[in-house]
């Protein structure tokens, strides 16, 4: 959308909402783009922030799985006798 800045004083709260929500909001001055507006942060809706979230949860929960116990570290640093390796 293109709108002019003389214009965009007296919609710029509806404005920002639609740049918020994606649109490009362009403000022209003298017909020619000044200025565009634009979200700070990308938008991430609730269902792609739970995948997000959920994959995290399993590869957290990968890596946990993934190597020895450190309950028994011992086993690997010391012999039969108590005597280091």
């Amino acid at each position: 959308m293109r709108i002019s800045v003389t214009e965009a004083k007296a919609q710029l709260t509806e404005l920002v909402r639609r740049a918020e929500a994606g649109e490009e909001i362009i403000l022209t001055r003298h017909g020619q783009a000044a200025v565009c507006l634009a979200p700070v942060k990308k938008v991430v809706d609730r269902q792609a922030r739970r995948m997000l979230l959920e994959a995290a949860r399993v590869a957290g929960g990968m890596k946990a799985k993934a190597g020895p116990s450190a309950a028994r570290s011992q086993d690997f640093l010391y012999d039969e006798d108590g005597l280091p390796k």
